[in-house]
């Protein structure tokens, strides 16, 4: 049973996983960082309750962190209650949804034991965006993709805001880094998955093309802007793309591939 304490002093050290969120050593993408999963809002701390990731503590307004009371009722963590006016000066910025959650990392799984349970995995080629990555988290699991592989440049789907744009996904899609780099995309054909690359180049086939005969799919996506490099192409099966209206040449990252997630794993 979560133990409901009370705080009013902004120096109390028992918060201080919580504190100046925003300064760079709480990034764990950063050398130095602490490492620490943190999720926000009721509906992210709702799910990191509920995953394989250590809970530490919980900090928040008394009326959300009361919302949470039937999630936190099997858990052994101290549930701090304080004023907004006291959490903005802990975490350094105003809270709008009034509750955070801290946690320790989980063991990440490995890229076999993504790919064993999957029929269609995305693979990301420098997605460093974390908005993105945290968007097309939320995709692949509302739309049945079994899990995502990271190759380099990919931003760290632990982040803050990756968790919180993913509304907790992140801690429910199995990720995995995909190493080496573009060798391991000959690893995915080798375990039985065709390779292919979405890229608006002109001789590429269309997604519904794919679709219809498609058996385990690695869906290979690049970065805003450059896209995909020239090797990650060049390392693919097939080059696929979503026909577009004239004079519209690509989609933002996390738009694609929720369309292309659709097609492949979604229907």
């Amino acid at each position: 049973m979560a133990q409901r304490i009370s705080i009013d002093k902004v120096n109390d050290p028992r918060v201080d996983d919580f504190r100046d969120l925003s300064t760079a050593d709480r990034r764990p993408d950063r050398p130095g960082g602490r490492g620490l999963v943190i999720a926000e809002g009721t509906v992210v701390v709702r799910r990191l309750l509920a995953s394989d990731y250590p809970v530490r503590a919980v900090l928040g307004v008394p009326r959300r962190v009361e919302e949470l009371a039937p999630d936190l009722a099997g858990v052994d963590v101290p549930a701090y209650t304080t004023s907004a006016e006291v959490m903005a000066l802990i975490v350094g910025f105003h809270l709008n949804r009034g509750v955070l959650a801290v946690a320790d990392r989980a063991p990440r799984p490995r890229a076999e034991d993504v790919v064993a349970r999957s029929r269609v995995v995305a693979v990301l080629e420098g997605v460093g965006d974390h908005e993105n990555l945290g968007a097309l988290f939320r995709n692949a699991a509302a739309l049945g993709v079994g899990g995502v592989l990271l190759g380099p440049g990919c931003s760290d789907p632990l982040y803050r805001r990756s968790v919180r744009v993913s509304m907790g996904n992140v801690l429910r899609v199995p990720f995995a880094p995909l190493e080496p780099w573009p060798a391991g995309l000959t690893w995915l054909r080798e375990n039985g998955f065709r390779v292919a690359a979405l890229t608006p180049r002109a001789d590429s086939i269309t997604l519904r093309e794919l679709a219809e005969d498609a058996g385990k799919v690695a869906l290979l996506l690049g970065s805003e802007g450059p896209g995909l490099t020239a090797e990650a192409l060049a390392a693919a099966d097939v080059a696929v793309r979503i026909p577009m209206a004239e004079g519209v040449d690509s989609l933002n990252v996390a738009t694609a591939a929720a369309v292309a997630f659709y097609e492949l794993a979604g229907r």
